[in-house]
């Protein structure tokens, strides 16, 4: 398992882009990317490793939409594994809520989440990115 980025959600990936581009310097920036099993636009900032990933909501029915209405910020860590469905098994039989299951994600991966149910840290939600033998 290795973190392959962390998720923040914005209100437009366009603006944060502009904003984060005054504070910092990012080796590539891609395109905004959508996601239709998760009813989002992700994109994908450089910097080294890990990568940001900057999500937008498209639609008021999106899994994010509440999030970003609150300010949205840090939303989730991702780690690449070869294995999502193994993974997953192995997250459930510890006590993690899985969320959703294994849909088509950015790069037509396989994405995943869980709630690890932390009582002791604030962000428990990750994100399972099967590897695949790709890599951004």
């Amino acid at each position: 398992m290795k973190l392959h980025h962390i998720g923040v959600v914005v209100n437009r990936i366009q603006d944060s882009v502009g904003e984060l581009k005054n504070y910092l310097a990012f080796q590539n920036i891609s395109l905004p990317t959508p996601v239709g099993s998760q009813k989002v636009n992700v994109c994908f900032l450089k910097i080294g490793e890990p990568f940001l990933e900057l999500i937008e909501p498209t639609s008021t029915d999106s899994p994010i939409n509440d999030f970003v209405k609150k300010g949205g910020g840090i939303h989730h860590l991702c780690f690449e594994v070869d294995d999502i469905h193994k993974e997953l098994g192995s997250l459930a039989k510890k006590g993690a809520t899985i969320l959703v299951n294994p849909v088509k994600g950015f790069d037509e991966r396989l994405i995943a989440f869980a709630d690890l149910n932390m009582k002791n840290t604030r962000c428990g939600l990750i994100e399972l990115l099967e590897t695949k033998g790709k890599s951004m």
